[in-house]
Order: structure tokens, then sequence, then C-alpha cells
């Protein structure tokens, strides 16, 4: 998937995707990428559940607590290794978003997010972003769902 996909399938939302000049592949790149608190950058991460990729949006400053994705998901979490990341989700380790996945890739976003009014996914590559509401991430991710697969990291 390439960043003018989603770029443009994001406008067509109403949405303005933002590519850098600079790494945005980390929390905290990204953080001072867009110029926000890293809690508000919305990194996706990618997990196998079933034999299917799962992608669960969390907020920067979220780790994925494992009594609690077990309890959802009914199983251990298992990320995605970082070969595995492009070929089934169709965008590179660092630039993973939730928008565009391909088909039988699951969305969910995580309770962490609700603290914020907007927050900032990546938009497909290591040097990009875009600005969401809540509402407008769960709209254009097509998510499956909100899950609490999460701990705020102190």
């Amino acid at each position: 998937m390439s960043f003018e996909q989603v770029r443009e399938y994001l406008a067509g939302m109403g949405l303005k995707a933002l590519e850098f000049d600079v790494s945005s592949a980390t929390v905290e790149l990204a953080a001072v990428a867009v110029g926000c608190e890293p809690q508000r950058i919305a990194k996706t991460m990618s997990f196998l559940v079933d034999g299917a990729p799962v992608l669960i949006v969390l907020a920067g400053d979220a780790k994925v607590n494992n009594t609690k994705f077990k309890a959802v998901f009914h199983q251990k979490a298992k990320m995605l290794g970082h070969e595995q990341v492009a070929e089934l989700t169709g965008f590179p380790v660092g630039g993973v978003c939730p928008f565009l996945a391909p088909e039988g890739v699951k969305i969910y976003l995580d309770e962490s997010l609700r603290r914020f009014d907007t927050v900032f996914p990546a938009a497909g590559t290591r040097n990009s972003a875009v600005e969401v509401t809540l509402p407008q991430l769960e709209a254009a991710s097509h998510a499956a769902g909100w899950v609490d697969v999460s701990q705020i990291m102190e």
C-alpha cells in the first residue's frame, strides 16, 4: 500500500495526511514530527490471532497487557515478526496504519485512546501521520470494535 493511496483515501473522508522530511517510525519520533505529546500518537501494533493478522491501535504511552489481551482474544499476545508485518498488513514496520488494511485483517481500537479528542496514527509510511478524531478513526479504519488490552506506561 502506498502513501498516495492512503492520502487519497483519507482525503475522500475530509482528512489530510501529513508527510514529513524526518522519520515518524517510533512514538517519540512521531511526536516530534507532529508536534504533540507522545501519548497522542496512535501506534498500530500487529498481532497474529487464530492464524490471522489483527491490528490494534493504542495510545503512544500504552503497552499491551498480556492478561487483558488473553481475556479478549482467548490466546496469548503474539506479535507479527518484522518480515511478516509488510507481507500481512501491506505496510512497513514503523508505518503500519489502520487504513486500507488488506481483506481479512481485523482492526481494533484500544480504550487507551479515549482520553484524547484527536490522535495521530501513521498514514502508511515511516514518515507520515494524520490527525483524526476518534469517530473519524473508527470510520476510516472500519474498526471491528473497541477493546481494553492495554495498560498505561508510567
